[in-house]
């Protein structure tokens, strides 16, 4: 089975800081195997054996702890869902000078539909939608600083989960695609 794991808060503002071929190292030596990582802000896409997501976060999680003395949250999702959340995510919405877009990927404790009361965007600023295991969020950028969404990072909640932009998400969605034709080989 397919995996990436997101880890939450790292190489952020100089804090939390690991080497990104150091943390492929981690993985490899707690089993994971065909792990590559994307981009320096804690993407790995790895193959391992089916079992339950918060075996596989833990496991990780005492890897990480071990090796980089650092205790980082790892949210754990497989291939099926990762390609649930593409396909709700509509294919205009992008990250660039015209558009903010994220995906808000949420941890168990605040997974269901009801979260989107919670998320302190006005509403008409922009778009949310809730899919399973993530919440997609749109804003033109005209109205990133009005949109309310900057009361996000400093709410409870947000500590439930993990932020990558709509250009992040495809490509992890991309590296997943491809980790999974090489098993199939």
């Amino acid at each position: 089975m397919i995996y990436v794991a997101l880890l939450r808060g790292i190489n952020v503002g100089g804090n939390n800081k690991i080497n990104m071929k150091l943390l492929q190292t981690t993985f490899e030596q707690a089993g994971m195997t065909q792990v590559t990582t994307y981009i320096n802000s804690g993407n790995i896409i790895f193959a391992s054996e089916q079992r339950p997501h918060q075996e596989l976060a833990a496991a990780l999680e005492q890897a990480i702890a071990a090796d980089f003395q650092l205790d980082i949250p790892v949210m754990v999702r497989s291939l099926p869902e990762i390609e649930s959340v593409m396909a709700a995510l509509p294919e205009h919405w992008t990250n660039d000078e015209q558009m903010k877009s994220d995906v808000l990927f949420l941890w168990d404790e605040i997974n269901e539909p009801s979260v989107l009361e919670k998320i302190p965007l006005k509403s008409d600023m922009g778009t949310l939608l809730y899919v399973p295991g993530a919440v997609l969020i749109s804003v033109p950028r005209e109205n990133v600083t009005r949109s309310g969404m900057n009361k996000l990072a400093a709410s409870k909640l947000y500590r439930y989960m993990t932020v990558r932009n709509v250009n992040t998400t495809r490509q992890i969605y991309q590296r997943m695609l491809a980790a999974s034709e090489m098993q199939t080989l």
